[in-house]
């Protein structure tokens, strides 16, 4: 059997210069959100609250893309 070669994910950031900037972003999307997402401790928050954050942020992301390959 032939397994490809996936790199494997960890904590790692990618870049890390951009880590300040999604942190921002995050909070940005939980306030337009009315998530309840603060600096430090956040374990008061479901993981339902924390998914629908994530969620929001990826197809926010998606959609930015979208509209720049579309040159607009």
């Amino acid at each position: 059997m032939n397994i490809p070669n996936i790199p494997s994910t960890n904590s790692k950031n990618s870049v890390p210069e951009a880590r300040a900037a999604l942190d921002q972003f995050k909070y940005e999307v939980a306030n337009e959100i009315g998530v309840p997402l603060k600096q430090g401790y956040n374990g008061d928050l479901t993981s339902a609250q924390n998914g629908y954050v994530g969620g929001y942020m990826v197809k926010k992301m998606i959609d930015a893309q979208k509209r720049q390959m579309a040159g607009k």
